[in-house]
């Protein structure tokens, strides 16, 4: 489950992660990047205005991220629109997950969590 896809009222979030083995040093620590895309299939425009993430490791040990927008950004979708970005996740194990949530503001003033639904980071042959 290297991706994710979730849609939350008409906001779709979909997720591919990757091990990055050039910036990676086993036994201290992996290096992940993931892409996302967003789309708005509602009938309104949408913002996204902040991220949650919860980060897992493979010891369980948790980390929570929160900020405003996305690699700089709080971008605005138009009905129709998709935004991709990519960024990077350092974990102290081979293995982990990722799940959040999008802050969005509709057009009409709605506010919401859009889910980015779970996805595994993984160093390939680190899972069976």
């Amino acid at each position: 489950m290297l991706s994710s896809e979730a849609t939350t009222r008409g906001i779709h979030v979909s997720v591919r992660a990757q091990y990055v083995p050039e910036r990676s040093e086993p036994g201290l620590g992996w290096f992940f990047a993931y892409t996302v895309t967003i789309t708005n299939r509602a009938a309104v425009k949408a913002q996204l205005v902040s991220r949650h993430w919860v980060i897992t490791d493979a010891n369980e040990e948790i980390e929570e991220v929160d900020g405003p927008g996305v690699v700089g950004e709080q971008p605005v979708l138009a009905p129709g629109e998709s935004f991709e970005y990519t960024s990077a996740c350092p974990l102290p194990t081979a293995f982990g997950t990722m799940h959040g949530s999008y802050q969005m503001v509709m057009g009409d003033g709605e506010t919401f969590d859009a889910e980015i639904a779970a996805f595994t980071l993984a160093e390939p042959l680190a899972v069976n």
